[in-house]
């Protein structure tokens, strides 16, 4: 499939127009564990089952089993990070096998929502196929205001294909360049699970619902408690027997959340690709300080520990769309946070840039939307559901 890159390159986090699509999918879906032997192609990573070193090696079949020096080693590179349980078969040849993972690290499905340049992750526990669902994507058309859902039955085909049962729908923040899938997807896995997950989202976000609900004239009631959970800063939650840890990331935005869970931290609109750098503060109650304390955050963490972006929107030299980098490629090799950068030269860059960006192309729908939890308006009374679309009068009015 032909990558299609939707925004030119850039950090502005989708000011540019959109180039003609060259395909008809509007979502592709990447499964890959926590194992990704390269940024630009998941593959598939077997493990070798060791035995004995040689027939010549290989015991008698008796009622006694092998000593352990008798028990075949593999290379100390070339044993994967899992549980060796040691069994003893009818021929009394033992074997490696890797039927449980000794840490908890998370399977991570990576999916590219080509038009708004979003990556969405559905996150679960291979040991008991527990799942979250991170930044899901609505379809929306601006110059028509058709509202589809491609995207969003992508991934419900993916849990479904998986056999995952999802317990929550993850936001980071209220999004300003695309439609939240979140309450429809809580719909339909309402229906294909039997019973509700829950929609979550940081706990500052009714300071972002009240304040662009009074701009756009959303009635309260249409945004009050439609998330189902508030994340206090550096609350912890179970996803089956995988911890999760929620940590607030301002900057972007106030609200702005990150979700690590085992050794990766889904950052959303805080840090993108080493080639675009990081994301704009110019939104009310962004702070471009506060971003940089957050990329600080983040890249305190051990160097091995991977970073998992909301966005990219990859140059033509680079290509295909990223979805993640360790924290020590960001230290080493991002544009605007990477060691040595000072917080006067990272604030001072960034606002300069900021002070260049268009609005994102689907900023109003996209808030009065997302505040909503992806809800759809209240429909008035010929049926239909109204957004509404502030004028920006450049001349003298009258």
């Amino acid at each position: 499939m032909t990558c299609v890159r939707p925004f030119l390159n850039d950090a502005r986090h989708g000011m540019k127009a959109l180039f003609p699509a060259r395909t008809t999918t509007p979502a592709s879906v990447h499964s890959c564990s926590s194992f990704r032997p390269s940024q630009q192609q998941i593959k598939t990573i077997s493990y070798q089952t060791w035995s004995w070193r040689d027939a010549a090696s290989k015991p008698k079949s008796t009622s006694t089993p092998p000593s352990k020096k008798q028990v075949a080693r593999a290379p100390s590179h070339a044993r994967p990070n899992v549980r060796r349980s040691l069994h003893t078969e009818v021929s009394n040849r033992a074997s490696y096998s890797n039927e449980a993972p000794m840490t908890k690290e998370p399977t991570i499905h990576d999916i590219f929502e080509r038009n708004t340049g979003t990556w969405q992750y559905v996150v679960a526990d291979p040991s008991s196929s527990a799942a979250v669902i991170i930044d899901p994507v609505l379809d929306f058309d601006a110059a028509t205001q058709k509202v589809t859902t491609q995207a969003a039955d992508s991934l419900l085909a993916l849990v479904k294909g998986k056999g995952l049962n999802v317990e929550m729908i993850l936001e980071t923040h209220a999004h300003a360049d695309h439609l939240s899938a979140a309450s429809y997807l809580q719909n339909h896995l309402t229906r294909q699970q039997g019973h509700k997950p829950l929609i979550g989202i940081g706990k500052r976000i009714g300071q972002v619902q009240k304040m662009f609900g009074q701009r756009y004239g959303v009635p309260a009631e249409e945004y009050r408690a439609v998330f189902d959970k508030l994340f206090d800063d550096d609350e912890t939650f179970n996803i089956g027997g995988l911890t999760a840890t929620a940590i607030h990331l301002p900057g972007h935005t106030p609200d702005h959340m990150g979700y690590k869970i085992g050794d990766n931290v889904f950052c959303g609109d805080t840090i993108f690709h080493a080639d675009i750098g990081t994301a704009r503060c110019d939104f009310p109650g962004g702070s471009a300080n506060d971003l940089y304390g957050s990329l600080r955050k983040l890249l305190g963490f051990p160097e091995h520990v991977k970073i998992w972006t909301g966005h990219d929107y990859p140059p033509e030299e680079r290509g295909n769309p990223i979805s993640s980098m360790s924290v020590g490629d960001h230290r080493a090799q991002n544009k605007h946070i990477k060691d040595g950068v000072s917080e006067d030269e990272f604030v001072n860059r960034r606002k300069e840039r900021d002070a260049t960006l268009a609005a994102p192309k689907l900023l109003h729908s996209s808030l009065q939307t997302n505040i909503r939890a992806g809800r759809l308006p209240t429909p008035n009374e010929s049926g239909q559901h109204i957004l509404h679309l502030p004028l920006d009068v450049q001349s003298e009015k009258w």
